[in-house]
């Protein structure tokens, strides 16, 4: 498969031919496993004390007292330890130990990565995605695109490329959550835009709306098909390309 390499100012330098990784078949199946995966690891284990409420001298009273058969204090009549009592022990509490990660075989990731990398430049895919964007979706860029130092002039970078409607897109897609989410650290939703992929770290392009900036080697399922849809918006460097080859 061969694609463009672009200057900065959207001129087509000249043609390269791409990995094999770019001609993977598309598996959306291993592309959901591999996502929930990912997601399932972001969880923290949470649980109540183990003797939360049994730290008590409560014991039952036994039968033929008129009392109900539940524990109570030894110096008061005040009932404890029991869940359906105040103070008592949680009933069905939440457990640290419990086993939150949904585990995914090694091959399985692995080409469910290669998938969603080869989906970056399937034109329909991005298209499907919602992305905007002018000519064909294997966008490759230059390598004095690495070199470049502002926001700005990767915003102007950007759209001299084509995805000057999809960085307006992102934009305007902030919104405050609905329900309680927006009360826990999560209150806004952005919608992704494109994600730039270069040899080396590249944070210039970082503070623009929707837009994800990731070395090569870093590469992961969560940042190439957000959500489990695969086929997103992605600028890669010519030196990105080229580590596929060396790998």
């Amino acid at each position: 498969m061969k694609a463009n390499v672009k200057a900065i100012n959207g001129s087509v330098l000249h043609e390269i031919e791409l990995p094999a990784v770019f001609d993977e078949a598309y598996r959306p199946d291993l592309i959901k496993r591999a996502i929930l995966a990912y997601q399932s690891e972001q969880y923290q284990p949470h649980g109540a004390d183990p003797y939360a409420g049994l730290r008590t001298s409560a014991v039952g009273w036994g039968s033929k007292r008129g009392e109900a058969k539940i524990p109570r204090i030894k110096n008061g009549s005040r009932a404890a330890k029991v869940p359906n009592v105040k103070g008592g022990h949680p009933a069905h509490a939440p457990k640290a130990e419990k086993i939150l990660v949904e585990k995914i075989n090694k091959k399985e990731k692995a080409k469910a990565i290669r998938s969603a990398i080869a989906a970056t430049v399937n034109t329909e895919l991005v298209t499907a995605r919602g992305h905007k964007f002018e000519g064909e979706a294997a966008i490759i860029v230059d390598d004095s695109f690495e070199q470049i130092a502002k926001t700005a002039e990767v915003k102007l970078a950007l759209m001299a490329l084509g995805l000057g409607a999809d960085l307006e897109r992102a934009r305007l897609s902030r919104n405050i959550r609905a329900g309680r989410g927006k009360t826990r650290g999560r209150k806004y939703k952005q919608a992704k835009s494109a994600l730039i992929v270069t040899s080396g770290e590249f944070l210039a392009g970082a503070n623009i709306a929707g837009v994800d900036c990731v070395p090569v080697n870093a590469l992961n399922i969560n940042v190439l098909a957000p959500g489990a849809d695969a086929g997103r918006l992605t600028v890669w460097t010519e030196a990105a390309i080229k580590k596929f080859g060396e790998a």
